[in-house]
């Protein structure tokens, strides 16, 4: 068998990686363990949040599949940070599992260059420095003419359950215990990361009333924008308790129990999604972390219970929950696991997410060290796309960390590289005020159109999205509104009212007026796609200054570059700088401003804050060829 492009694997990483190839035309061949496992949620059943939110909207943008997918199966969702600014906000949804597979599959099997095959891959066939296919245990030799690696924790995983281990994928598959030692051989950098999840919970078993109901937004958020199909499922609500000091006294007695601190695992997890056994040693002043319980879907009883992932042993698990209101009766239907897999130092990958050792190799997802549906999935369809450009010849495509959070993502892992599993937030993202859940179509599509990774039908409605948005956004600027011609009705509506004329954009970035409300005051109304569009002119105008801000100081800040910065500045002592940035900056140390602009999430404000102290420190006139940095 001979196919243009090779993907390992059905994931998240793997089914956009595989979609991408085909929408640019190439004959693809996804090969699995488990044909019934593709794109299955296999951990928590949400997708989205903060930060991951803004990176499905990209995927989206791009024709992706995980939006499609999260929209088709979403059974609640909310826009998070709502009482924050539009930068920090994202869509986030809770799924049903099984109508998410099912979508994803559906969505697959659209693409008629698309082959899938259910085989175990145990080694790559690499000729000369070139990976020209795989071997798989049942179907042998299949060539390529590239390969996407997107093996998750499968690369000789191994699951832990108090002092209970064993070889596993994730619960119930094997793990790629081959596929990893041919990876060795090829002496690719290979290191070992951990993570976990919780017990699954018999929704019977909990006693509602004791818990608080969370439900979700109406209407229910949705990552593709165009997509006017007012087809949802019915809407099921989350619950939440807490652990109680009771719970914590628990994990404290069985800690030499836990697989982290009995040391049978040594690994690295994600400090910003510990272990319900971590959180307890690391925030012992705390009495109570909030536990939400998650549907799993429509028809099914079984409940996640997000916030206390655990390695610890069954009987200990158990205890857990029952200490938990609302759980006293709690059932545990699969019970939670630590798991230990390979990954390769993503530090020796190209932007493109092809190796430097390997020609024609790509990797996605937690194989280059991340953790997380959407990570992956961002990943995948880079991998995808360049796989397929390098396959035609063609110049390889990245977003830049100023255009898209996948660009900030894979920046961050060819250049850091990894000392826990990657997770994407916003303040990794030093333009996050240009970097918007909401203008992820604005940044993307018409490139991704340029590629061919955008269908006919997503670029129309784009045309006429951005048309419209041209259209009302020029009227904005050109129609001015005077003080002196205001009835009172206006003025009324105007709130603060008018000291001078100015364009109705101008008015636009005033905090209390929103795009209705102008319309209002002109005698106008909003109806259907206009409040589209008048929310985006909108978030444009709130922004614009700001935005215009941020270019104005990196600009500025690259005169600044080759500044030292003095050994003996305490990070800590410089007000103004958020606690993640005085962090990254104490334990990385940067020797000049340049080198501190370069850190992921050191925004262009914290470099106008770490100067203005710089200057008042009078650190900057030892320093030649400065400008005045105020």
């Amino acid at each position: 068998m001979r196919f243009d492009l090779i993907v390992v694997g059905g994931g998240h990483a793997g089914v956009e990686a595989a979609a991408a190839a085909c929408r640019l035309g190439k004959e693809t061949l996804l090969i699995t363990h488990n044909l019934d496992t593709i794109g299955v949620l296999s951990c928590n059943p949400a997708i989205g949040g903060i930060g991951k939110g803004h990176l499905v909207r990209e995927i989206a943008a791009l024709d992706g599949v995980m939006g499609k997918a999260a929209d088709a199966a979403a059974i609640q969702g909310r826009v998070l940070n709502r009482r924050k600014g539009p930068a920090v906000q994202a869509p986030r949804i809770q799924a049903d599992r099984q109508t998410y597979a099912k979508t994803i599959r559906e969505i697959l099997d659209t693409y008629k260059n698309l082959h899938l095959l259910q085989d175990t891959v145990l080694e790559l066939i690499i000729e000369g420095e070139m990976c020209v296919g795989v071997k798989g245990r049942i179907s042998g030799c299949i060539h390529s003419e590239g390969v996407v690696m997107t093996t998750g924790t499968f690369l000789d995983g191994r699951i832990h359950v108090g002092n209970v281990k064993h070889d596993g994928g994730r619960a119930g598959d094997p793990s790629s215990i081959a596929l990893s030692a041919s990876l060795r051989e090829f002496n690719l950098p290979i290191g070992r990361l951990k993570t976990g999840t919780p017990p699954r919970l018999d929704k019977r078993s909990l006693d509602t009333d004791k818990l608080s109901i969370q439900y979700g937004e109406d209407p229910r958020p949705k990552f593709v924008r165009f997509d006017r199909r007012s087809l949802q499922l019915p809407e099921v609500p989350c619950m939440i308790t807490y652990t109680t000091p009771a719970t914590h006294e628990i994990i404290e007695n069985a800690l030499e129990m836990s697989p982290m601190y009995s040391g049978a695992i040594s690994s690295s997890g994600p400090r910003y999604c510990p272990s319900i056994e971590d959180k307890i040693v690391r925030f012992s002043d705390r009495d109570s972390h909030q536990i939400f319980l998650e549907p799993e879907g429509l028809d099914s009883l079984e409940v996640y219970p997000n916030g206390i992932s655990t390695g610890l042993p069954f009987d200990v698990q158990l205890a857990i929950i029952r200490s938990c209101p609302g759980m006293q009766a709690a059932r545990i239907v699969r019970p939670g696991y630590a798991i230990e897999y390979d990954f390769v130092d993503p530090r020796c990958l190209r932007k493109t997410l092809e190796t430097e050792m390997i020609k024609r190799l790509f990797l996605a997802g937690q194989i280059n060290g991340t953790t997380g549906y959407e990570e992956a999935a961002g990943q995948g369809l880079i991998a995808g796309v360049n796989a397929a450009l390098a396959i035609s010849g063609c110049e390889s495509w990245v977003p830049d960390r100023d255009t898209a959070y996948i660009g900030v993502m894979i920046d961050d892992l060819v250049t850091d590289g990894v000392t826990e599993p990657y997770r994407m937030f916003t303040s990794r993202a030093e333009h996050r005020l240009k970097l918007r859940s909401d203008n992820a179509e604005l940044r993307l599509t018409r490139r991704g159109y340029e590629l061919g990774l955008v269908s006919e039908q997503l670029w129309d409605a784009y045309r006429q999205y951005e048309s419209e948005l041209d259209s009302r956004r020029r009227w904005l600027k050109e129609t001015r509104i005077y003080p002196n011609r205001l009835d009172e009705r206006q003025k009324k509506k105007l709130g603060a009212g008018l000291k001078r004329d100015m364009t109705l954009y101008e008015l636009l970035k005033r905090p209390d007026i929103d795009y209705a409300n102008l319309l209002c005051v002109i005698g106008s109304e909003a109806d259907g796609e206009v409040d589209r569009v008048g929310e985006q002119l909108k978030i444009e105008a709130l922004y614009e200054g700001y935005v215009e801000r941020e270019e104005h100081d990196n600009k500025r800040h690259k005169k600044y570059a080759d500044v030292l910065i003095p050994i003996e500045l305490d990070f800590d002592s410089i007000d103004g700088l958020s606690n993640e940035v005085k962090e990254k900056l104490r334990r990385l140390r940067p020797a000049t401003i340049g080198e501190a602009s370069a850190i992921s999430g050191v925004t262009p404000a914290a470099i106008s804050i770490l100067l203005i102290h710089m200057k008042s420190k009078g650190w900057l006139r030892h320093n030649k060829g400065n400008v005045d940095a105020s």
